[in-house]
């Protein structure tokens, strides 16, 4: 039995139901079914291909800004439909952020990276906006590095500072669920343990999903881990139920590394 099965209704954050995905004859994923728990950390895992960074870029309409594209099924987040002809995807994608795979911070100062999507979100004080930035880079670590050269270029900072300032940036405007696509590929294993740590922080108060390649950091970090294969979802369970006693044997195979 997946752990699908055991969660209670009031812990499900985000339900995917009988989700189909294509681009163009493609068929990407295929009848896809989990339910994500609030405040602990989901990881999709799988080979190139399978299917998991399209799955979380569905979850908050990412996948909208792709041509020739088609998904039939639902997601709910906190029971509310996403793809409701009546969401605001803007306001989705508030409540639902996403930290990229190659840290991307704006051709701005750190502390405009920061207040981007306060400002987008309509607040004018700035006494309010200094608070907020000042606390986003003290939840990320970064405040003590960067509180005498806010107004210089994010441009400026190395890779492990740029992706804390875009987890900043995302936190800042006070999202309910976190989605991280390959957040640490691009990192030294300094930086990378540092992220990670971070994160594991970070589900005290938000609920976070992440694509990972790397099999020992999901083992690390996450609290469910989801193995993708070919556009299936072919096992969810417990991360130490997943690299210990797996209930598919492609799960097992994968994870020892027989293929992938």
């Amino acid at each position: 039995m997946s752990i699908n099965n055991k969660i209670n209704v009031e812990q499900i954050k985000l339900s995917v139901e009988n989700l189909d995905l294509f681009y163009g004859n493609n068929h990407a994923l295929k009848k896809i079914n989990i339910q994500i728990p609030a405040n602990q950390i989901t990881a999709f895992i799988g080979p190139s291909g399978c299917g998991k960074s399209s799955l979380l870029k569905c979850l908050n309409r990412m996948n909208d800004l792709i041509s020739n594209i088609k998904i039939t099924g639902q997601i709910t987040v906190d029971n509310e439909n996403i793809y409701d002809r009546k969401q605001d995807v803007t306001q989705l994608r508030r409540k639902v952020g996403m930290v990229f795979q190659k840290p991307n911070p704006f051709p701005k100062s750190i502390f405009d990276n920061v207040a981007y999507g306060i400002r987008i979100a309509g607040i004018k004080d700035k006494e309010k906006i200094n608070n907020i930035v000042e606390n986003s880079l003290k939840r990320v670590g970064l405040w003590k590095e960067v509180e005498n050269r806010l107004q210089d270029s994010a441009m400026s900072l190395s890779g492990g500072q740029a992706q804390r300032l875009c987890i900043a940036r995302t936190i800042a405007t006070h999202p309910d669920v976190i989605l991280m696509d390959e957040p640490t590929s691009a990192l030294d294993p300094i930086s990378t343990q540092v992220i990670e740590e971070l994160i594991l922080e970070l589900k005290e108060s938000y609920t976070v999903v992440i694509v990972t390649h790397n099999m020992q950091q999901a083992a690390r970090i996450s609290d469910i881990t989801s193995f993708f294969y070919l556009g299936e979802l072919v096992e969810v369970n417990p991360t130490n139920k997943i690299f210990t006693t797996p209930e598919n044997k492609l799960t097992e195979k994968y994870i020892t590394g027989r293929f992938g």
